[in-house]
Parts: structure tokens; sequence; C-alpha cells
């Protein structure tokens, strides 16, 4: 796929998510946490390809609130593989750095699994 016709591929689904998820006001930061109580969290990082992040419930349900319906996209299976991080050039401004610091911080809230 080339990299315009994916990128527009991901702007569509993204501008549609990012359209319903605007009015969501940004979560707090997640309070830190030591190595020890890190090493226990199973769940996937802001790091992890998306695939990771739809196929953990806990996960899945974050990546909804913020980016509803991507794991749904006809080019999902393009992309997967990829990190919000990696997908954010390709995603037309609706990926944003503010986008990426909000579901970190929801990720980094959740219980270990």
């Amino acid at each position: 796929m080339s990299k315009t016709l994916f990128a527009a591929a991901a702007a569509s689904l993204l501008l549609v998510g990012a359209a319903s998820a605007q009015t969501a006001p940004a979560p707090a930061p997640a309070p830190a946490q030591d190595h020890a109580h890190a090493e226990h969290h199973a769940h996937p990082t802001i790091d992890s390809p998306i695939e990771a992040l739809v196929n953990d419930p806990a996960t899945k349900a974050v990546l909804e609130k913020h980016l509803p319906g991507m794991d749904k996209h006809p080019a999902y299976g393009q992309f997967k593989g990829m990190s919000l991080r990696q997908l954010a050039p390709y995603s037309q401004g609706a990926i944003t750095d503010e986008k990426i610091a909000a579901i970190d911080a929801d990720l980094k809230a959740l219980p270990a699994a």
C-alpha cells in the first residue's frame, strides 16, 4: 500500500474517532510506579503494536475511548503492527502528541493484569 493511500486510510479512521473523542477531558497523569510494581504490569504499553492493545480487553477499552473503531478499519491489517507513535505521522494530525499522552496515562492507570 502506498504511503499516501495508507495515510488517507489511517486518516479516515482516525478523523471519525477524533471527532467523537475530543469532548472528553484529558485524564490526570498516573502516579509514578516503582520498578517492582511495573514488572508485574502485563498490559501492553503505548509503545506496543496496536494489535497488542486491541487484543487485551483492558487496553482495548482505553484505545476505544480515544480512537474508537480502530480495529474495524479496512486498513487495520496494514497498521496493526505499528505503535501509535509510528502511526501518528500518517494520521494527518488525528493522532497528536496530546492524544498519545492521554492514552499513555490511561494505560498506566490500569490495574496490573
